[in-house]
């Protein structure tokens, strides 16, 4: 929410300072950088509810062994990438190193582009974490404590 809120602020001032004649020289990039971290960490949030990456509908037709292979098959493909992609976020810190952001100078690169690593760490715990409720409930949605 406060980044919603923040990338709102940011470009309606950017919109106000343009139509006054005055236009902010770091309103670009820093609307940029708010939308890139709202997405990962909108995405780790999504993640922790199971509303991001899946394949739900497959999932919930299978039944037994099958629903089991397909539940841990899927999340290791997810988890895969989101390892690489943390990975590769950590690497690109490294380059990052020492440089700046072009319109706002005493803002290091690399706290922009934090985000990559960060968020991908954030979804994988989000994946693991609520990995056992998904092994538990029942191949029609509900979970199994509920059955009886």
């Amino acid at each position: 929410m406060v980044l919603m809120v923040a990338l709102a602020v940011v470009v309606l001032m950017g919109i106000g300072f343009r139509k006054a004649g005055a236009a902010l020289v770091w309103y670009d990039e820093v609307a940029s950088i708010l939308l890139a971290w709202l997405t990962y960490y909108g995405a780790a949030l999504a993640t922790v509810h199971r509303a991001h990456i899946g394949v739900p509908t497959l999932v919930e037709r299978l039944e037994g062994i099958w629903r089991t292979v397909s539940i841990l098959a899927a999340e290791a493909v997810v988890i895969g990438f989101f390892v690489v992609l943390a990975w590769t976020g950590w690497q690109v810190q490294a380059v990052l190193a020492g440089t700046s952001l072009v319109s706002l100078p005493s803002v290091p690169a690399a706290l922009a582009q934090s985000v990559i690593p960060i968020g991908a760490v954030l979804c994988i715990l989000a994946q693991v974490l609520s990995l056992p409720r998904v092994l538990r409930a029942h191949p029609g949605g509900v979970p199994a404590e509920e059955e009886a």
